[in-house]
């Protein structure tokens, strides 16, 4: 008989490989179980819930490159009163600028030349660019408070998405994914929706990547194509009977590979096979739009029977809602106006308003809105001074961080409620200040979990969402 010594053991096998076939064992089960769609964790079940959620499900409806808060929801008439004097630098206090701006010899301010009327039973102040928004403002909560340390676009928006100003980290949406697991079977947790053929600011996949995590919490980008997903339909010639069969065929060589070495990130690879082979029939239902009545057509606009307009990804984000998927992120471009404001956000507002309110509308006719979260807002405001020469019929505005409006509706936020105020100028937060990691909290403590507990330790290091900051709005909760 074979003598146990410190790496061997009584079954003539070495200790890492007695190990790494336990492992395997335990990987089968699992994976038999995942494959059966049992090992998939409801929301209920995961260790990071602290509490019963509100939502379950989010709806980011992302408008990158700034949205001017001073023109659309932070009314304020002084500016109008002192059109074209200079920025104060008591109002400044010597606060840096981009060096888009920060050269110039001249800070003059610049009034809103929308007219401005209140909504709702709080008295919701709204731009007469959003009337559609402003219908439904006692659903809604206005924030215009919001504040970040990100000054250009490229942070911003990766602060925004990840909780951090430096490219790398998981986005809020795989956060979302690893911390609560799926409901859906058939469909991602996490999926992307741009709107096609926008400019502006551009956007990579690092925004909706799953950074230190597991790959299979990526966001999925739906494309507005007859592939929605990339790479996900069968080559020509290949029947699907084929594809089952290649796909057990695989399973097998890993199961072998895995009861070998242990390595986890097989049963993910194969989880994700097959997660891919469902996607093959789930994801052409749920983008069918054509099953859709007229009478939804005329709630989001024409624009919802184009594939790609920001209407389209709306009314797309509310069918995955009902079929469970837990984080549907769209990305709405062009809000940078840096010069000609006036003949630009007006573009941008009648392309977003009507669709971003009949959202919230269908969600709310169809008993969802209770429990999706849905969120309208960019990276960071605009400047109340011009960009550049100022004269009565062009003007822009430069980036500015220091305060911008952010709202949300549904998932436990209060409606008809304005939070947070900024001075008489709109040049910075004054009362109720909501930073990135606030935001994210809030965000996270509507889905029940604290955010102070997701985290994941990669490199030595506890990471979070929130990093080391954060504190939940709590004034704008139900």
């Amino acid at each position: 008989m074979k003598t146990c010594t410190g790496f061997d053991s009584p079954f003539g096998m070495s200790r890492r490989a007695s190990l790494a076939s336990f492992a395997g064992g335990l990987g089968s089960l699992a994976l038999g179980s995942l494959l059966n769609g049992k090992a998939q964790a409801k929301p209920n079940q995961s260790r990071f819930l602290s509490r019963e959620p509100k939502a379950k499900r989010v709806i980011y409806l992302f408008q990158g490159g700034g949205p001017s808060q001073i023109d659309l929801f932070d009314h304020k008439p002084r500016l109008n009163r002192e059109h074209g004097k200079e920025l104060p630098e008591s109002v400044r206090k010597g606060q840096r600028l981009t060096g888009m701006s920060g050269n110039q010899s001249s800070l003059p301010l610049v009034g809103s030349p929308y007219k401005f009327t209140q909504h709702g039973q709080d008295g919701t102040w709204v731009s007469e660019l959003l009337p559609y928004t402003a219908g439904i403002a006692d659903d809604i909560t206005v924030i215009n408070s919001m504040y970040t340390e990100a000054i250009n676009h490229g942070p911003g928006v990766t602060f925004m998405q990840t909780g951090s100003q430096i490219a790398g980290r998981p986005s809020i949406g795989s956060w979302l994914s690893y911390g609560l697991g799926s409901t859906n079977e058939n469909l991602p947790n996490f999926v992307v929706l741009v709107t096609a053929n926008k400019g502006g600011q551009p956007l990579v996949s690092r925004l909706w990547g799953s950074g230190f995590l597991s790959g299979k919490h990526d966001g999925v980008r739906f494309r507005p194509d007859k592939d929605a997903v990339l790479y996900l339909n069968n080559p020509n010639g290949l029947e699907r009977k084929s594809r089952r069969m290649m796909l057990d065929r695989l399973e097998e060589l890993h199961q072998i590979a895995l009861a070998k070495t242990g390595d986890t990130a097989l049963e993910t690879r194969i989880a994700q096979y097959e997660m891919g082979f469902r996607m093959q029939t789930s994801i052409p239902d749920v983008t069918d739009l054509s099953k859709e009545p007229d009478s939804t057509f005329e709630l989001y606009g024409e624009e919802a029977r184009k594939p790609g307009t920001f209407a389209a990804n709306c009314l797309m984000a509310r069918r995955m809602a009902e079929q469970g998927v837990q984080f549907i992120q769209l990305y709405h471009q062009g809000w940078d106006q840096h010069s000609n404001l006036p003949g630009k956000l007006p573009q941008q507002c009648l392309e977003t308003d009507k669709a971003s309110a009949a959202l919230v509308t269908d969600l709310k006719q169809r008993g969802l809105l209770d429990d999706t979260l849905v969120i309208w807002g960019g990276e960071f405001g605009r400047t109340n001074y011009c960009q550049g020469k100022l004269n009565d019929k062009n003007f822009g505005r430069d980036h500015h961080p220091r305060c911008y409006s952010t709202w949300m509706a549904g998932g436990g936020i209060k409606g008809g409620y304005n939070h947070g105020q900024t001075d008489e100028y709109g040049y910075s937060v004054v009362d109720g200040g909501v930073h990135v990691h606030d935001f994210h909290a809030t965000i996270l403590n509507q889905l029940g979990i604290d955010h102070e507990h997701l985290t994941f330790q990669y490199q030595g290091r506890h990471f979070r969402l929130t990093d080391v900051h954060g504190h939940v709005v709590k004034d704008i909760i139900a």
